[in-house]
C-alpha cells in the first residue's frame, strides 16, 4: 500500500478533550454517579509496626448513618488466588488487607467506617479505637538491613582507581519523593452478583483488573474496571493499592455501591513514592579527561514485605564510555509502604549522580563540561556492545549550547553577580531508556465515514486521547473530528501500563496497525466494486486524504468511505490487531537530552531561584508537538521539584509521614517556573517501533536535578550532594 498523506501527526493540535475537561464534563473515578452508593472512610495505623490487639467499634457503629465497621476481626477471609504477574507488577500478595493483626507500616488501612454519607463515615472513622502492641519501627535508610546486592561489572575497576590521574569519592542522598497529582486516588466499587465494575483512579486498567480478580478469585472477564480520565499520576496509579480492595470489600459485605476517596494525607501512606536512595559513587579518570573506572554502591528503601526495583544503575552502565564498571544496587527492607516508579524512574536518580559526578570532574581537571561529555562519548552501548540506533547527544549538546549562550559562563565557581545574587550556570545529560510492549486495539468505520477505535489504555495527562486521534486519522485517511478514540475500559483490547514513556510507541504502533487494516479493507473493497471508480486500480496507488479514496496524483477519480460502504450495504468495517514488538536486542534503543539552566542564589539568605532552563531533546518522532512541551515543561517543573523543594519528611520514632499536605510538603507553583523552553531535534527511530518514537514523558525530567545542582555550584562554589538542595546547605 502507498504511504499515507501526514496531516495530523506532527501537527500542534490542541486535545481533542480538552473542553470537557475545561467546562467539568469530563468524569473522573470519584465523580461517576452510581444509584445507591454510600461512602467509605479508611480508618490508618497509627503505629509503624507491631499487632492489633483490639478495635472497639461501639461508638462508631452508633452514628447515625454508619452502616458498618470492618476491619481484620469482622471481615470476610479472601483468597488472594496466586497469580505469576510478578512481584513488581501486582505486588499485592503480602499485604492482605483486614486478613491478620499484623501492622507493616504507619498508615496501613486497619478498618473501613462505612455510611450513607461521607461526614457519617469520616465521624465514624474518627471513633473507631484501635490498641495495638506496638514495636518500634526501622523507617531510615541508615538503619536498615541491606538485601542481597544485583551485580554489574566490566573491565578492571581496581586498577583503574589506583591508577587514575583524578579520583573522586563521592556520596549522594536523595530523598523520598511522593506523587501529589491533582486528583486524589478514588474508587467507586458495585457488585452485581459475582461481577465487580470499579471506577478507579488507575494507569493500568489491565492490572487492576488482574488484581482483583485475583484478591477475590473471581474470574477475570467478571471484573469490569472504568477509567476514562485521571487527573494526573506520574507513576502513582500503576498498580492496585489497597484502598481499591477495601472499597471492593466493603461494597461486598454491605451489598451496597461504596465510594472510597483518599485524602491528601492518606495519599502520602496509601499510595507509593519514589524511594529515598544512598548513592556512592568512585569515580577515576586520566588528565586528558578520559574515565577510567566507576564503582557504583547504590542503598533504596523498599518496603519489609514487598521488594521494589527500578532501573536505577542504567545511566551508569551506559552514559559514558567508562572501560571500567562496577555497579552493586541493594534494596534495604524498611516498615514502610511500598515505593512505586515515579517520573524518570531509576534514570533520574542514576542520572543526577552520573551528571552531578561529571561536573566535578570537569571542575577538577579545569575542562568544560561539555567537552568532557564529548570526550566519553561512547560509539556503541559500552553495557552490552550493541549498536545504538540513534544517539544524537553530541548534538544536544550543541544545539542547546548555541541556544542557551552556553559561551557566556565563567568556569570559575562564584565569578557572577546580580547585586546580591550569585548568578551560575549548568548543564546535565539525560536518558531514557525506549519502552515499547504488545498491545491490541479494535477499530470500526462506519458507513457515515467516521471511525471508532478502542483499547483500554489510560490518559493521565500526557494526551493520549488526542496522540492516538493523530495517529488513527492519518492511518485512515480522515480529518481528526471524524475520529473517536476510546479508552480507559478493561472491556476493550488490553494494553500495557500507562507509565514508561511507552504508551506512544505501544499502543501508537497498534492504533496504527489497526487503522491501516481498515483502510486496506476499504480499498481492497473499492478495486473489487465495479461500480467504483477505482476498480482495478493497484491498491498501491490508492490513498486517503478527508474520508476520500482517490488514486495518487489524480484526486478527481475516487470516492468517499461513506459512498462506497452505502452502495455496497455495508453498515461498517471492523478490524482487530494484536501488536508484537518487532524488535529483538539488535539495538540499544533510549531518548537523549541534554538540559542547560541558570540560576541565581542569594548570597546572604542561601535562596535559589531559576532563571531560565532550555532542554534539546533526541526523542525520535514527535507526534504532536503541543503535548510535547506540554510534557517537556511539566518534566522540568518536576525536575524543580526535585532538586530544590520536595522531601518526604519520616519520624522515625513511629513511622509518621511529618509533611503530609501540601502546605508542608513543597512543590513548585508558578512564580518559581520562568522561561522554560524545549527544543526536539528532527527524526525518528524506526529500529524503536512502527511510530519511529522513542517516548518523552520520562526523559524531560532525566537530567534536570543534576543541571540545577551544577549551576548551584557555578554560582557559589558549594557543591550540594543532597536532594533536595536547601538554603541551610548553600549557608
Amino acid at each position: 500500500m502507498s504511504p499515507q498523506p501526514q496531516a495530523a501527526v506532527g501537527a500542534p493540535l490542541s486535545r481533542v478533550e480538552g473542553r470537557l475537561k475545561v467546562t467539568g464534563q469530563a468524569r473522573y473515578a470519584a465523580e461517576f454517579d452510581i444509584d445507591g452508593a454510600v461512602h467509605a472512610v479508611i480508618v490508618d495505623a497509627s503505629i509503624g509496626r507491631g499487632r492489633i490487639t483490639g478495635v472497639d467499634t461501639d461508638d462508631a457503629e452508633a452514628v447515625p448513618g454508619v452502616l458498618r465497621v470492618l476491619h481484620h476481626g469482622n471481615a470476610p477471609a479472601l483468597p488472594y488466588r496466586d497469580n505469576s504477574s510478578g512481584s513488581n507488577n501486582l505486588p499485592g500478595r503480602k499485604l492482605r488487607v483486614f486478613q491478620d493483626d499484623r501492622v507493616l507500616f504507619h498508615g496501613q488501612p486497619v478498618a473501613v467506617v462505612v455510611a450513607t454519607t461521607l461526614e457519617a463515615a469520616q465521624h465514624g472513622a474518627s471513633l473507631v479505637k484501635v490498641r495495638y502492641d506496638a514495636e518500634r519501627p526501622t523507617t531510615d535508610l541508615a538503619e536498615g538491613e541491606p538485601g542481597e546486592p544485583t551485580r554489574y561489572a566490566r573491565g578492571d575497576v581496581e586498577a583503574g582507581l589506583r591508577d587514575a590521574d583524578v579520583r573522586l569519592d563521592l556520596t549522594y542522598r536523595l530523598a523520598r519523593n511522593h506523587h501529589n497529582p491533582m486528583e486524589p486516588h478514588a474508587t467507586i466499587a458495585r457488585w452485581d452478583g459475582n461481577r465487580l465494575t470499579v471506577w478507579d483512579k488507575t494507569q493500568w486498567v489491565p492490572g487492576t483488573q488482574l488484581e482483583l480478580s485475583t484478591v477475590f478469585g473471581v474470574p477475570l472477564d467478571s471484573v469490569r474496571v472504568i477509567n476514562p480520565y485521571v487527573g494526573g499520576g506520574f507513576g502513582s496509579g500503576l498498580r492496585c493499592w489497597p484502598h481499591t480492595v477495601v472499597a471492593a470489600l466493603a461494597a461486598r459485605v454491605t451489598g451496597r455501591p461504596v465510594k472510597l476517596v483518599l485524602s491528601r494525607r492518606q495519599m502520602y501512606f496509601g499510595t507509593g513514592f519514589r524511594p529515598s536512595y544512598d548513592y556512592r559513587l568512585s569515580l577515576g579518570g586520566d588528565r586528558n579527561g578520559r574515565l577510567v573506572a566507576a564503582d557504583h554502591r547504590i542503598d533504596a528503601e523498599t518496603s519489609s514485605y514487598e521488594t521494589f526495583t527500578e532501573a536505577v544503575m542504567t545511566p551508569g552502565q551506559m552514559l559514558y564510555s567508562t572501560p571500567g564498571v562496577r555497579q552493586a544496587y541493594r534494596t534495604v527492607p524498611l516498615d514502610v509502604h511500598t515505593p512505586i516508579w515515579m517520573r524518570g524512574p531509576g534514570a533520574a536518580t542514576g542520572v543526577f549522580v552520573v551528571e552531578s559526578a561529571m561536573d566535578e570532574l570537569a571542575h577538577e581537571l579545569g575542562v568544560d563540561p561539555i567537552e568532557l561529555r564529548r570526550r566519553n562519548e561512547p560509539a556503541q552501548d559500552p553495557s552490552n556492545n550493541a549498536p545504538f540506533s540513534t544517539r544524537r547527544l553530541l548534538e544536544c549538546y550543541t544545539v542547546g549550547a548555541r541556544e542557551f549562550g552556553w559561551q557566556r559562563r565563567k568556569q570559575k565557581p562564584r565569578s557572577t553577580r546580580d547585586g546580591d545574587w550569585l548568578i551560575g550556570m549548568g548543564m546535565a545529560a539525560g536518558v531514557y531508556h525506549t519502552a515499547v510492549a504488545p498491545a491490541q486495539s479494535r477499530a470500526r468505520l462506519n458507513a457515515d465515514g467516521t471511525a471508532v477505535i478502542e483499547c483500554a489504555t489510560s490518559d493521565m495527562g500526557p494526551g493520549t486521547y488526542t496522540s492516538q486521534t493523530q495517529v488513527a486519522a492519518d492511518a485512515l485517511g480522515l480529518a481528526v473530528r471524524a475520529v473517536d478514540f476510546r479508552l480507559g475500559d478493561s472491556r476493550y483490547p488490553q494494553t500495557p501500563p500507562h507509565g514508561g514513556s511507552q504508551t506512544m510507541a505501544s499502543v501508537g504502533s497498534a492504533t496504527l496497525d489497526v487503522c491501516n487494516q481498515l483502510r486496506q479493507q476499504a480499498v481492497r473493497l473499492a478495486v473489487e466494486d465495479e461500480e467504483s471508480p477505482l476498480h482495478g486500480v493497484s491498491p498501491d496507488d490508492i490513498v486517503v486524504r478527508g474520508g476520500r479514496l482517490h488514486v495518487r496524483g489524480n484526486p478527481a477519480r475516487g470516492e468517499s468511505y461513506q459512498r462506497l460502504l452505502t452502495r455496497n450495504g455495508r453498515a461498517r468495517l471492523e478490524a482487530d490487531t494484536s501488536f508484537t514488538p518487532p524488535r529483538g536486542e539488535r539495538f540499544s534503543i533510549s531518548g537523549y537530552g541534554a538540559t542547560f539552566t541558570e540560576v541565581a542564589v542569594d548570597a546572604t539568605l542561601g535562596l535559589v531561584r531559576v532563571r531560565r532552563m532550555l532542554s534539546v531533546y533526541d526523542a525520535g518522532r514527535i507526534i504532536s508537538p503541543k503535548l510535547a512541551d506540554s510534557q517537556a515543561i511539566g518534566g522540568m517543573v518536576g525536575g524543580i521539584g526535585q532538586a530544590l523543594l520536595e522531601h518526604t519528611v519520616t519520624d522515625h520514632r513511629d513511622g509518621r509521614i511529618v509533611n503530609a499536605n501540601l502546605a508542608d510538603y513543597l512543590v513548585p507553583v508558578n512564580a518559581d517556573i520562568p522561561d522554560l523552553r524545549a527544543i526536539y531535534l528532527d527524526g525518528e527511530d524506526y529500529d524503536a517501533d512502527p511510530l519511529g518514537v522513542k517516548g518523552l514523558a520520562e526523559l524531560v525530567i532525566c537530567g534536570v536535578a543534576p543541571a540545577l545542582a551544577n549551576a548551584v555550584f557555578n554560582a557559589t562554589g558549594r557543591r550540594v550532594r543532597e536532594l533536595p538542595i536547601t538554603a541551610e546547605a548553600l549557608l
